[in-house]
């Protein structure tokens, strides 16, 4: 127990925790895995749940949870001894996982089982578990002959080596990069709390006091700068320098162009060893859409229904810019600062103006009332050893005061911590020992932190990242599946995952919702009423230009991995250029390296994937839907926080998790298929 990652016995220990203990706490729990391994299949042990499944879960979970905990250190508080320690043992936990995978004696009983008796008498979240698990044996490469399953073990560890250098280098070169701008001419319309922060960092550079500004490529200094910078100049600086992080015009050991090269490469390799035509057909597997040629499909048609809508979104911004602002050519780096003056022009009024009605404590404490209302769940602030001084810990209880959940808040931006937004579980949800365990949940973001003496303010865009990824804890820890191969995201086909996420957005747009969490930060008043009615009709704002571009993400992404081989001749830069002339609508300049920092599917889960998003807002805006439905036919007194409706959205979306198909779920809930109608409407595509 004085190693800290080998004590389960409540929430993890990040106070004690230290680099030196990875090593030795993750060498132990693979030498017990890989000892559970050898007892479960030894010939005279009967194929079972309770001889079979169970210990296996148990040995798996302790490793799970100290990796875990280990993972999301390198993500939240990175340093050179942490990143070391953490990839001294990635080989070790990859092998592992494929061993698992490749097992021929443990397949063997997991097939016996599936075909016993006993499987009928499984509740139907442990015969779900049993059916994945034969999924994933065959994925794995279970069925390869021998020399094919090194060679596929082989591949397993570099991938996993090489999705971690993808992140490292991206945060390295974010990192590396930033400007101290001390002119106050060239900071001319940037807004007042960024240059508090800009002054604060330029203070803390290293010698002593510097006077002036700094900015970084960070999201909360990066994204004002390119929305309300005036020196068109220094808009131009900062993204090339954004677009060109981790590429071949930077320090040559960070430059991602080679990996996902190699990346891509190795997965192509993986599926022709498993007898697929290549990454997609693998990837799809475990999803709800059925082959590449379907999700292109999708796409496209999305693609087409949204063109018009984005054609005309350029068309004005760059007949507003020529004509008001002075600029003959439209470049990238002026695409959210000429759409912000357009905005002000057309809706009278500013994504600054209304980021002070957001500040922080309003803001959580307006999502806490919404889930509290929707789910008859109370949330409050609570202790736990944290990583950061910045992370808060939260109790979720229900009516009768017992616990259902805990999460980990961790909302601000720093160097140690990588770009974006997300939600990963610290503890899952199981019954052990007679008793329910409790699930735990990570939530992180990257927003500014507070400065010059005031709280933090969000944008109403981050404001919706934060519901979105609130959502995602939701469906972590209100489960009610006591088997953790199926409790909350687990075993939820990845297209689907989104589904609670972005379901969660959508109360951003109510009334109802946002005058209770709102409260300016210096006069206390709530949003106007008024203020709100312009926001609203600004939702769909160049939305046909914001869709299309997720579909580029998705098409290049498929494309990507259906059929694209590096190697034929075509490079990956010439593949985006194909899915550009396609669908979008604005090119960027040509030496914008997008890939290079798309860690989405080279460094995280969304390879064959990133399309999901757009899939599962089909889901969420048609679930969404019902609440709108009910608002508007008079149904609920309470609008759209429809309580019996939250009761049915928790019981047959978030309760039930991965136990059951997601088709099945949305179907349970909603009644009928999914509809794209409700996306549609949502993005002022088709009338109200």
């Amino acid at each position: 127990m004085k190693n800290p990652l080998l004590d389960f016995s409540g929430l993890p220990r990040y106070d004690a925790l230290r680099p030196e203990h990875i090593a030795p706490a993750i060498d132990r729990l693979l030498s017990e895995g890989r000892s559970v391994l050898a007892q479960v299949t030894a010939p005279a042990v009967a194929p079972g749940w309770d001889s079979i499944v169970a210990p296996l879960e148990d040995a798996n979970e302790r490793l799970s949870r100290a990796w875990g905990q280990v993972s999301h250190l390198h993500a939240v508080l990175d340093s050179p001894a942490l990143r070391a320690a953490y990839n001294e043992s990635l080989p070790k936990i990859t092998q592992y996982w494929t061993e698992l995978s490749q097992h021929g004696a443990l397949f063997e009983k997991y097939r016996h089982l599936f075909s016993s008796s006993e499987f009928a008498r499984l509740v139907p979240a442990r015969r779900r578990i049993v059916e994945n698990a034969l999924r994933d044996f065959r994925l794995g490469g279970a069925e390869l002959p021998s020399q094919h399953r090194q060679r596929f073990a082989q591949i397993q560890d570099e991938v996993a080596a090489i999705s971690a250098k993808f992140s490292e280098n991206l945060l390295d070169a974010t990192n590396a990069y930033s400007i101290v701008i001390e002119d106050p001419a060239r900071v001319a319309g940037i807004p007042e709390d960024v240059l508090a922060a800009a002054r604060e960092s330029a203070q803390k550079i290293e010698g002593g006091a510097r006077a002036g500004w700094k900015f970084t490529l960070h999201a909360p200094s990066y994204l004002p700068v390119m929305q309300y910078a005036e020196d068109r100049a220094l808009r131009e600086t900062m993204y090339r320098e954004n677009v060109t992080r981790a590429a071949e015009f930077g320090r040559p050991e960070w430059n991602n162009g080679t990996l996902i090269v190699r990346l891509l490469e190795l997965r192509r390799e993986e599926a022709k060893l498993l007898g697929f035509a290549d990454f997609a057909e693998v990837s799809l597997v475990r999803k709800m859409a059925r082959s590449a040629a379907e999700v292109i499909g999708f796409l496209e048609d999305l693609a087409r229904r949204s063109r018009p809508h984005a054609e005309r979104d350029v068309a004005e911004l760059q007949e507003f810019a020529r004509a008001e602002l002075g600029l003959g050519k439209l470049e990238a780096w002026d695409l959210a600062w000429a759409a912000e003056k357009l905005r002000t022009r057309r809706y009278a009024y500013s994504e600054q103006e209304v980021k002070q009605y957001f500040p922080e404590d309003a803001v959580l404490g307006g999502l806490f009332s919404l889930v509290q209302t929707l789910y008859g769940v109370r949330i409050a602030q609570s202790s736990a050893p944290v990583w950061h001084e910045d992370v808060r810990f939260f109790d979720l209880r229900d009516a009768d005061d017992r616990l259902v959940g805990q999460f980990y808040l961790d909302l601000y931006a720093r160097e140690t911590k990588r770009g974006g937004a997300w939600m990963d579980d610290a503890i899952g949800r199981r019954r052990k020992a007679g008793a329910i365990q409790t699930p735990v949940a990570y939530l992180n973001c990257n927003f500014s932190r507070p400065s010059g003496g005031r709280p933090a303010m969000f944008t109403h865009d981050e404001v919706i990242t934060l519901f979105h990824e609130f959502g995602h804890g939701l469906h972590h820890l209100l489960t009610r599946v006591e088997d953790l191969g199926v409790a909350g995201i687990n075993g939820v086909e990845w297209d689907a995952v989104e589904l609670p996420s972005q379901f969660m957005e959508n109360f951003c747009w109510e009334w109802d919702v946002l005058a209770r969490m709102t409260r300016h930060v210096d006069s206390g008043a709530r949003l106007p009423r008024e203020l709100f009615e312009r926001m609203l009709a600004a939702k769909n704002f160049h939305s046909g230009l914001a869709m299309l571009r997720q579909i580029e993400y998705a098409l290049f992404d498929m494309r990507l991995h259906a059929g694209f081989a590096p190697s034929a001749g075509r490079g990956v830069l010439e593949l985006l250029d194909e899915v550009r002339r396609d669908v979008a609508v604005f090119t960027p300049p040509a030496y914008n390296r997008f890939p290079n920092s798309f860690s989405h599917i080279f460094g995280g889960g969304y390879a064959a994937g990133y399309y999901s998003y757009k899939w599962a807002e089909v889901l969420s805006a048609d679930a969404y839907a019902s609440f709108e439905e009910a608002r508007d036919a008079g149904a609920s007194a309470a609008g759209v926080l429809d309580t019996a409706l939250g009761a049915k959205f928790r019981d047959e979306i978030l309760a039930v998790g991965g136990s059951r198909p997601a088709g099945e779920s949305f179907r349970a809930f909603r009644g009928r298929e999914p509809s794209v109608a409700a996306l549609l409407r949502h993005n002022g595509m088709i009338a109200a």
